[in-house]
């Protein structure tokens, strides 16, 4: 699994048993995105876009869907199937956090379509106020498990 950034979602992942290669980099930077992902062939690119949304605000709005497409455009490959997670914030942490979601969704329904040729598969993953990143864990550990692979083009709402 790649993700972008190592965020505790991540970490939580990595408690249940998977292998989490972090993509440290300036997301918003996308040739230095691409150039740090170079010769990893993740079969599944987890970006949570809570941590790159911050407190909110319209400026975070911009760089949560620019940083968020950076990541997961480095970790697609058109020669071998794959996911996308994403992991949209709080609806809570802001007020265009709305928005954000909103767009993380229109994103990953619009990938689904567009990389469905390849094999990919595109989910949001929306939590919930009270959600725990343990929780927000175990559904992207069941959504990389082949029980997920029925999930492209959705958002999941958690409460």
């Amino acid at each position: 699994m790649l993700a972008a950034p190592r965020t505790p979602v991540a970490d939580a992942c990595a408690a249940l048993g998977a292998q989490v290669d972090a993509l440290e980099t300036d997301l918003l930077d996308e040739a230095s995105t691409l150039a740090a992902a170079e010769g990893l062939r993740p079969d599944v690119v987890l970006v949570d876009a809570g941590p790159l949304f911050g407190a909110g605000g319209e400026a975070a709005l911009r760089v949560g869907l620019d940083a968020t497409w950076s990541a997961i455009h480095a970790g697609f490959g058109a020669d071998r199937a794959g996911q996308v997670l994403i992991v949209g914030p709080r609806p809570d942490t802001g007020a265009f956090a709305g928005a954000l979601r909103a767009g993380l969704e229109n994103l990953a329904r619009t990938l689904s379509i567009e990389w469905s040729r390849y094999g990919w598969r595109i989910v949001t993953i929306l939590p919930g106020r009270q959600t725990s990143d343990a929780e927000v864990a175990e559904v992207v550990a069941f959504l990389a498990s082949p029980a997920g692979a029925y999930y492209s083009g959705c958002a999941l709402r958690m409460t």
